[in-house]
């Protein structure tokens, strides 16, 4: 039998002057196959004669369109046909396309992106409080509701749609997870929640530099994988020869004069990567080889989840030199400026986009598998509901907008200027920072990385860089950045006075309007000398306000990321730890030589790649030294991934074959099917579309590999015992996050 699903009635003209009942559901839809009627069923939309229209012509149902609703977002869809044709208008009438418009394009070499574009093929299904159980269909361009005539201006009750359940409609485009079974592991024995954490992702890299494709690929898209996930040609150029910051990260051992020269020419030398996305992907996703391309779309988590991943930090990051001199060198396009918190607000909105976009695709709010979480609580029962906890986090260099010297338009921040901000971002449903990143800012100097990098912390501050060789006593403190050798010690100058006036603030100010020729007016002190070996440290560490935030930090119960901060602000910021007994988070993977464990802190582990050639069961070692440290600390021995994926850090790379990492003979390739190390999850050999993924010899070249990575070592011989701190490392995460939130309270009660 055929199911009616929308009553339309045409007893009156007026749909809002009779109270007829609830409203339909206008989320049960997703991924349905409905025909479109009118008029009790006497008409159906279907293919015009002409082919490149739909008009509602059928009479009989067996006439009509079938389409697949595709979930745009809660309550909008995509109409597709079963010959893989989309429902579109203009605003008058109606289309049928096989290809949806983009936001980007390219019109006469010059890349355009529309950021208030709305598709020609989205409709919002309406069902008013009043209308009775009936639905209407808006075109979400135009604002007009679909009619027999085509699009009418307001809405009558004539055009209530009638969506007759139907079979056969095409299949929507989209990647597979290629695993099967639900979820049902959720908890341990001892009452753990089960899992691991991810505490340090970027998943919307796309939406920071300006959002203009300096970074391909969205972790999501209303449209669809095509559009999630296309060529890169716009962005990136024939060969892939404009992508001239994936360049420069992917080969990164070029020399200033190697760099600078495809830059003034606005192209590589040679051809650089292939293009092809979304269905072939000839050459990307590449975690550990490409910086510039989605490697955690939203499949690829959601397979990452079904692995076990039930935790996940969400970090905002963007670096605004990056932005200002690809944008300027005409190398990408802005949807907005180049400014740290305006590429946060948006990755931070997009990222409650991709929720509701989940929610959408499993039948309406809260359905989902991707929950972004508040609180520890919050995210426990989340877990133990079988999904995903997101937490939302910060990592950029001039948080809430406090440059150390700040740039036209711009006040200095002050106390107040933290306190609202921190408050705005926790209503935001932020619960994680970094207080610094690359560059110095208004609360301590940056991290202390002496790559190219450095010389945006020049270009953007005035300052000449700031490096002094470390102490003994600076030396024996760990740190991830703050380290090893001078890249550019012609621009090295330190200085006594951290905040004081930036010496060549004039020389650098046209940088953001002309980056090149302002650089190559410092040539000479950027090629002086050559690299100087040593071990040189940040001559600068927490300024007070820095000082202010972390204690405000601390009052909110906020997860503090201390990793970024160079050795003298690490020294005083672990002080304030101590002093006030709270844990903090190290998800570059320092640890303190155990003292953060003390705390009740976190860092991040990983797994060995390669094999021992006498032994069994060694990939774990260095992950068990770790464990042994926690418990050896009184710390809960768990400990889970910082992948750092799209944010420029390298994946585990293959154990076989001509890419592998390892120089000692390996074998015993990973074969299909396996079944998780939580028994509810059997998995396939993983697809890109037309592509095949051999894990064994590309490596984790997106975040789903990570349950091959797991059966990797499993398969080694490593146990399932040993491996349980690493499925106990969400809970290791939310008492980390527990303690946080009771020590602020503390603390919070003791400052009023």
């Amino acid at each position: 039998m055929l199911a009616l699903v929308g009553l339309a009635s045409a007893c009156t003209s007026d749909s809002s002057s009779t109270s007829r009942g609830p409203a339909a559901d206008v989320f049960a839809f997703a991924s349905g196959c409905y025909s479109i009627g009118f008029s009790g069923g006497a008409r159906f939309i279907a293919p015009a004669e002409s082919g490149d229209a739909f008009e509602a012509s059928a009479s009989a149902l067996e006439q009509a369109a079938r389409f697949r609703m595709r979930a745009a977002d809660l309550g909008t869809y995509l109409l597709f046909d079963e010959n893989e044709q989309y429902l579109v208008s203009d605003g008058s009438s109606l289309q049928r396309t096989s290809v949806l418009e983009s936001d980007t394009a390219q019109i006469g070499g010059v890349i355009e992106i529309n950021d208030d574009f709305v598709s020609e093929g989205e409709w919002d299904l309406v069902a008013p409080e009043d209308g009775g159980g009936r639905l209407w269909l808006r075109h979400r361009r135009s604002g007009g509701y679909l009619s027999g005539a085509g699009i009418s201006a307001e809405r009558n009750d004539a055009d209530a749609v009638e969506l007759v359940a139907q079979s056969d409609c095409a299949t929507f485009p989209e990647l597979t997870v290629d695993a099967d079974g639900e979820v049902t592991r959720v908890e341990l024995d001892d009452g753990s929640v089960f899992g691991f954490v991810e505490t340090h992702a970027h998943l919307l890299t796309n939406f920071g530099f300006a959002g203009g494709g300096l970074y391909h690929g969205s972790a999501f898209h209303r449209l669809g994988v095509e559009h999630a996930l296309p060529d890169c040609t716009i962005p990136h150029g024939e060969e892939g020869r404009a992508d001239l910051l994936g360049y420069s990260f992917d080969n990164r051992d070029l020399a200033v004069g190697d760099v600078i020269l495809p830059l003034v020419a606005g192209i590589t030398p040679g051809f650089n990567h292939a293009t092809a996305g979304y269905p072939d992907f000839t050459s990307w996703p590449d975690a550990r080889d490409s910086a510039t391309h989605q490697t955690q779309y939203y499949k690829w988590i959601e397979r990452a989840h079904l692995a076990g991943m039930r935790l996940l930090v969400q970090h905002a990051m963007t670096f605004p030199f990056l932005c200002d001199l690809f944008v300027k060198l005409g190398n990408q396009p802005a949807r907005y400026e180049c400014n740290d918190m305006v590429s946060v607000d948006r990755i931070l909105e997009e990222t409650y986009a991709m929720e509701r976009y989940i929610d959408a695709q499993a039948g309406g709010p809260g359905e989902g598998w991707f929950r972004i979480v508040t609180s520890p609580a919050e995210a426990r029962e989340v877990i133990r509901d079988g999904k995903l906890a997101v937490v939302l986090g910060i990592e950029t260099s001039f948080l809430f907008d406090c440059f150390l010297v700040p740039p036209e338009g711009f006040e200095s921040c002050d106390e107040a200027t933290v306190v609202a901000k921190l408050d705005e971002y926790y209503d935001r449903g932020v619960r994680a920072l970094f207080p610094v990143h690359k560059f110095d800012n208004a609360f301590s100097a940056g991290d202390g990385d002496k790559r190219f990098i450095d010389i945006g912390n020049f270009a953007l501050t005035g300052h000449w860089s700031n490096f002094n060789e470390c102490s003994p006593e600076l030396s024996e403190i760990p740190t991830v950045f703050d380290r090893g050798d001078l890249s550019f010690p012609g621009i090295n100058m330190p200085r006594e006075v951290f905040d004081s006036a930036p010496p060549e603030l004039e020389g650098v100010g046209p940088f953001k309007d002309d980056p090149i020729a302002t650089l190559v007016n410092y040539l000479p002190e950027l090629t002086a000398e050559g690299p100087r070996e040593g071990d040189y440290c940040q001559n600068a560490g927490l300024t007070p306000l820095g000082e202010f935030l972390i204690n405000e930090m601390m009052k909110r119960g906020l997860v503090i990321e201390i990793d970024h901060l160079p050795r003298l602000s690490y020294r005083r910021a672990f002080e304030m730890l101590e002093e006030n007994d709270y844990p903090a988070v190290g998800t570059h993977g320092n640890n303190n030589d155990g003292r953060l464990y003390e705390l009740g802190g976190v860092s991040k582990a990983g797994l060995g790649r390669c094999r021992s050639e006498t032994e069994s069961a060694t990939m774990d070692d260095g992950y068990q030294a770790r464990i042994q440290l926690m418990r050896d600390s009184g710390a809960f021995p768990a400990e889970g991934f910082g992948f750092d994926f799209n944010g420029f850090a390298r994946g585990p790379g293959p154990r076989l074959g001509d890419d592998s990492v390892c120089s000692t003979p390996q074998s015993d390739p990973i074969t299909y099917p396996f079944t998780s190390y939580g028994g509810d999850i059997t998995f396939e050999e993983p697809q890109l579309g037309n592509r095949t993924v051999d894990f064994n010899t590309e490596g984790m070249i997106h975040l789903g590999l990570v349950a091959e990575l797991i059966e990797d070592v499993r398969r080694d011989g490593v146990t399932d015992e040993e491996l349980e701190p690493l499925f106990k490392s969400a809970e290791g995460y939310l008492r980390m996050w527990e303690k946080a939130e009771q020590r602020g309270a503390a603390l919070s009660a003791a400052a009023e």
